[in-house]
């Protein structure tokens, strides 16, 4: 007999031992509900078939950040102009970013910060220049480049 019909035969033994042994077994109280949300039924629609409802939802939460934060509110309508430009590719590109910054530790986040700053006042000749030395840089070389370069503005 061959290896994989004598594997064959050994699953399906396996299989109608353990369905005859789950119906011999008594009623068990059903298994508690995973954790977390459930996932969702359906994928939801893009925003013209959202109901008024869900679009209202989904809207305050901005009108409550921007009327708790007046000082904020020309940041915020820049940023959502400069979202509203980005083509697909960029706006993938800046959402990884951000999940990537909200998973660093705060030491990784002052760092990434001070470095961003530094770059955003720099032509792209200056940012490759910067990022071979930053990465030639020993973890103390780049501390104290951090300490010389941070302007303390926490945005």
């Amino acid at each position: 007999m061959k290896t994989s019909t004598r594997l064959l035969l050994t699953v399906l033994l396996a299989l109608g031992s353990a369905s005859a042994w789950a119906q011999a077994t008594p009623d068990l109280p059903p298994p508690p509900p995973p954790h977390g949300p459930p996932p969702p039924a359906a994928p939801l629609p893009d925003w013209d078939h959202l109901t008024q409802a869900q679009r209202e939802l989904l809207i305050a939460s901005v009108r409550q950040r921007w009327n708790d934060a007046p000082e904020q509110r020309d940041r915020m309508l820049r940023h959502a102009q400069r979202w509203q430009a980005m083509t697909p590719e960029q706006r993938r590109q800046a959402a990884d970013g951000m999940r990537r910054f909200e998973n660093m530790s705060p030491q990784q986040r002052r760092e990434a910060k001070v470095l961003f700053e530094q770059m955003r006042k720099m032509d792209p000749a200056q940012r490759k220049a910067l990022l071979d030395q930053w990465q030639k840089m020993s973890p103390p070389q780049r501390q104290e480049w951090i300490r010389t370069h941070d302007d303390g503005d926490d945005r």
